[in-house]
């Protein structure tokens, strides 16, 4: 059995004092025995694609740099594994909306960036982002095989699918969801029942466990909700958080994926001669 801890949190302003905080929040989590890890979308910083301004720049992170030499370091310390998505530097005019991966012996495994990038109001990402350069990945941890995917690429079928057929036993979605200040409380509720639904969709389709981090407080007037949670293989929500900060813990069973594929044979069925259409943008 492992046991992964999600952290939802609010952040301010000043990116150290976020890192700070989540230090304390990965080894509060250690100490009640979590495994694996994993922090929300943009974790050291606010949600700064509120609003388009060049001098969110200066909050980007190298990888490797500074700050995923200290979260190695952490990692190997409490010797867990640990998922951090941050704001990447990887050349002067690009940018990431990056995931770190860090082992349990503190090793930077790899980095996943961000595939899927929306520009809507109140969600400015591709000023900020290039899109993803490095394709899917599933990493090997010492914990599991973990599939790493970032909020808007949630919601794309395709892939959760092609991670789950890369042979990860567990999806992970960090997230950065709210509330924007036109929307109402009815909103909010059909836009959380269907970020839960489309996730939970992707556990049951590919027969493996889901888990989504998303951040909570109020930032330039959007609400961030919370409701972090892991569902098993079959959709189940078997954690779930509130909308206040919240260290949340599941315990993840890897040898129930097999049992259920054997009794949801979807990857045996999948008709792949079929499936060219899915390659163009529209028929």
């Amino acid at each position: 059995m492992i046991k992964i801890a999600l952290i939802q949190t609010d952040c301010v302003r000043e990116p150290e004092k976020n890192i700070e905080k989540a230090f304390h929040q990965i080894k509060n989590a250690a100490e009640k025995g979590a495994n694996i890890i994993a922090l929300q979308e943009l974790f050291h910083t606010t949600y700064f694609c509120r609003e388009i301004d060049p001098a969110y720049f200066q909050w980007a992170q190298a990888i490797p740099g500074d700050l995923t030499d200290r979260l190695c370091k952490l990692a190997g310390k409490l010797n867990v594994v640990l998922l951090a998505p941050l704001f990447e530097r990887k050349a002067a005019g690009v940018y990431f909306n990056s995931m770190a991966v860090i082992d349990a012996d503190g090793s930077l495994m790899g980095v996943y960036r961000k595939m899927h990038i929306p520009d809507d109001p109140g969600f400015y990402e591709k000023y900020y982002f290039t899109p993803g350069d490095s394709g899917y990945q599933v990493y090997d941890t010492a914990f599991g095989k973990i599939g790493t995917l970032i909020c808007w690429d949630q919601w794309y079928p395709e892939a959760a699918r092609i991670t789950a057929m890369m042979g990860a036993d567990l999806l992970v979605y960090p997230t950065a969801i709210a509330t924007l200040p036109e929307e109402d409380e009815s909103e909010k509720q059909q836009f959380l029942e269907a970020w839960q639904m489309i996730q939970r969709s992707h556990a049951i389709a590919n027969g493996c466990y889901v888990a989504s981090i998303n951040r909570v407080g109020d930032e330039s007037g959007s609400k961030f909700w919370g409701r972090s949670f892991a569902a098993g293989p079959f959709g189940e929500i078997i954690a779930g958080a509130g909308e206040g900060e919240e260290i949340l813990m599941a315990d993840l069973d890897f040898s129930r994926i097999e049992k259920q594929r054997q009794a949801w044979p979807f990857f045996r069925d999948r008709r792949i001669d079929t499936y060219e259409p899915i390659l163009k943008r529209w028929i």
